[in-house]
């Protein structure tokens, strides 16, 4: 059995290699077309960024492929993409 140490040291390597080029030992997640998703919901910036409850200046940045949304963003996103109206009336509900 690993010990947290050794599961660590692992993590490392695995870093040091994809950092060096390894692509191999890593997994990245595709880059997620907001500004695409956003006009799908013909919502401005600012009326999406209220509509679903996210930052503007984090809807600005990631439109402008500044950043990339983290997992949980990405999942909202990704269940804005398959139904957004559907996602409106949950989020009008909390």
């Amino acid at each position: 059995m690993k010990s947290a140490f050794d599961k660590m040291a692992a993590g490392f390597e695995d870093a040091i290699a994809y950092a060096g080029g390894d692509k191999t030992r890593a997994r990245e997640a595709a880059p997620l077309d907001v500004k695409a998703i956003r006009k799908v919901t013909k919502l401005t910036q600012e009326q999406f960024s209220a509509t679903y409850h996210l930052p503007l200046g984090s809807v600005r940045d990631w439109e402008q492929k500044r950043f990339q949304p983290d997992a949980g963003a990405r999942t909202l996103l990704a269940m804005i993409a398959a139904d957004p109206i559907g996602v409106q009336k949950i989020i009008a509900k909390v």
